[in-house]
């Protein structure tokens, strides 16, 4: 897929984003916007995946281990066809299969519950374990917040990891730089992330901009072709991309957008599709 097609991806992406928070009256919009081109490029491009056969054996799994960014996360997926678009306005909703956090055995396409920080990068390395050890070639994708690393159980996993040299792992760092409640490096700062992943024997790759497609084919392809070693995506992005009155607010972490926030929000990604449209 070309680079402009995965721009419009993520254009649709944060769409659904907007759309499915502004229903729910609930949700966490701003670091899913800042992950929507990741979204784009691992459901459209990097993994092995079938929306006609979710469950195959073969298939490449992802786990998003902050789970609060469901939103990008079904859109993605409803994009691609693991389920109708329209089920994106359920979200939250009592008896819909979009839940606030990814749930396992609901969703076509999700290969983990999580949501309690930490955990999604302890259940990838037992997911990339398993391949190893049933001799199968799928690779493992988890996305962390830059937050979610102030965790412990994410140090714990990386160390087995990297122990492990589980090279069929691919952790991604959303580096928005904010969090719940401020800035990371003012509330327990992970800095220098890169040199920690390092000490932990991970090929580290930094990408100074998260929503640049050359830029992150460039890193997925590092990953790929990284022998003996788990790697990591460390990317710097954008809280509430693509929505100027989102974009690095802290404030947008976890707040749904009311009527007109909604269509001031969606009549400036419009007007972005269609730009990209005409190119």
């Amino acid at each position: 897929m070309t680079n402009l097609e995965l721009q419009k991806k993520a254009v649709q992406i944060r769409k659904g984003i907007i759309r499915s928070t502004h229903a729910a009256k609930a949700g966490h919009p701003g670091g899913s916007l800042s992950s929507a081109e990741v979204f784009a490029y691992l459901y459209f491009e990097e993994m092995n995946i079938d929306e006609k056969n979710p469950n195959k054996d073969d298939r490449d799994r992802f786990i998003l281990s902050k789970g609060h960014s469901a939103p990008g996360l079904y859109a993605a997926l409803a994009l691609r066809g693991f389920f109708p678009e329209e089920d994106l306005i359920t979200l939250r909703h009592i008896g819909s299969h979009l839940q606030g956090h990814p749930t396992l055995g609901y969703t076509p396409g999700i290969d983990m519950s999580s949501g309690s920080l930490g955990q999604g990068a302890s259940a990838s390395c037992g997911m990339a374990m398993a391949a190893r050890i049933d001799k199968k070639d799928y690779r493992v994708y988890s996305l962390l917040g830059d937050g979610e690393i102030q965790e412990g159980q994410v140090w714990e996993a990386a160390m087995f990891a990297g122990a492990r040299k589980l090279d069929n792992l691919c952790w991604i760092i959303d580096n928005n730089n904010l969090q719940i409640d401020g800035a990371i490096d003012e509330i327990n700062s992970p800095y220098p992330i890169g040199d920690k992943f390092r000490a932990f024997n991970f090929n580290v790759i930094e990408v100074d901009d998260g929503h640049d497609f050359d830029k992150l084919r460039a890193a997925f392809d590092n990953a790929r072709n990284t022998k003996g070693m788990p790697s990591v995506i460390v990317m710097k992005t954008i809280k509430g991309k693509d929505v100027s009155f989102m974009e690095n607010v802290v404030g947008w972490h976890g707040v749904a957008p009311k009527d007109d926030e909604a269509e001031k929000a969606l009549e400036e990604l419009d007007k972005l599709e269609e730009e990209l449209c005409q190119n």
